[in-house]
């Protein structure tokens, strides 16, 4: 499926939308071999990708939905659930976009019991060094509490 012809002055050259977006181009590339936006329409003369408007504000949401860590298997899922603008779609979007959230909380709640480990080994080593012998206890009740949550 081809992009509606694009105003030559309208359309973006791929440099332009990874620059526009920060996706690189060859995820733009990407995203088009995988059916992700549509077919992009060439340049008749040079055969270079020219971006429509439409494509373009497509390829920002999935670029923001990319930053939130989002997968493609639900990226696709988020623009076939866009494309029929059913209101009814409305809920399944809200439910997607909340199982994605639980995923990220999930996550952050296991980064930080990396990260308190991490602090509390640090703590540690820097007690043996500075001969704390109490702060080197406390680094390692910590070390333990931290280990026991991974």
């Amino acid at each position: 499926m081809a992009t509606t012809a694009a105003s030559p002055e309208r359309a973006l050259t791929i440099q332009q939308v990874a620059r526009r977006t920060g996706l690189a181009p060859s995820t733009l590339r990407y995203y088009e071999q995988i059916g992700l936006i549509p077919h992009v329409e060439r340049d008749p003369d040079s055969g270079h990708r020219r971006f429509g408007p439409q494509v373009v504000e497509t390829l920002e949401a999935l670029s923001c939905l990319r930053g939130a860590g989002v997968p493609v298997g639900e990226m696709r899922r988020y623009l076939a659930l866009l494309a029929p603008g059913d209101l009814a779609a409305a809920a399944e979007e809200a439910a997607l976009f909340a199982a994605h959230a639980d995923r990220v909380e999930a996550e952050i709640a296991r980064l930080g019991v990396r990260l308190e480990y991490l602090r509390a080994k640090a703590d540690l080593w820097q007690a043996r060094v500075d001969g704390d012998a109490d702060a080197e206890r406390r680094a390692t009740d910590r070390t333990l509490s931290a280990m026991s949550r991974f």
